[in-house]
């Protein structure tokens, strides 16, 4: 481990409640298995829920989280310390549920996207005393507004960071949260 990686592990574990998992992190770097069985312990659940959010399916989340895992124990050395490794882990989340979605090509999306699109074009009355299911809803919105939406309003990206992340403009991403916000609002009344 280079000794600026050790400096700022060692500044951030004096400053107390990170001390355990910069241990970890320390441990794992080291080739430490049971410390990288903990971190994931710690952090799976969380890696999950981004996950499910993102691609909208639990079958696939429950594949990417061990992907972001695997990739995680192959990068750690890779891990500068520079911020909390929950933060590192994130964004590694968030780059694999995204790398994913633009592997899955651009015929699949569009067509996904007219399928989604129809359901709430042809969606029947509810009656109000009907239970409303948040992640049904969200899971059920077009690929493009549901990513926007989860990276903003969940995750709490700026419009620039996911223009970013997501390769579109600002203006696109704006776009986007207006439509999930507006679909939600008519999945949820």
């Amino acid at each position: 481990m280079d000794a600026t990686v050790e400096r700022v592990m060692t500044e951030a574990a004096a400053e107390g409640p990170a001390v355990g998992e910069w241990a970890l992190v320390r441990r794992a770097r080291s080739g430490d298995l049971a410390a990288f069985e903990e971190l994931y312990r710690t952090h799976a659940g969380h890696v999950h829920a981004l996950c499910r959010r993102l691609c909208g399916g639990e079958a696939r989340a429950e594949e990417l989280t061990q992907e972001v895992f695997v990739r995680a124990w192959e990068k750690l050395a890779a891990f500068r310390g520079e911020s909390a490794f929950s933060t590192w882990l994130h964004r590694m989340a968030v780059n694999a549920a995204l790398m994913e979605r633009r592997s899955s090509g651009r015929r699949e999306r569009r067509e996904r996207a007219e399928e989604d699109l129809s359901v709430y074009e042809a969606r029947p009355e509810r009656s109000p005393e009907k239970a409303v299911d948040l992640e049904r809803a969200v899971a059920a919105l077009p690929e493009g507004a549901r990513r926007v939406f989860v990276l903003h309003d969940v995750e709490g990206y700026a419009h620039e960071e996911m223009a970013s992340l997501l390769g579109i403009t600002v203006g696109a991403t704006k776009a986007q949260l207006h439509r999930a916000r507006r679909l939600l609002r008519e999945a949820l009344t």
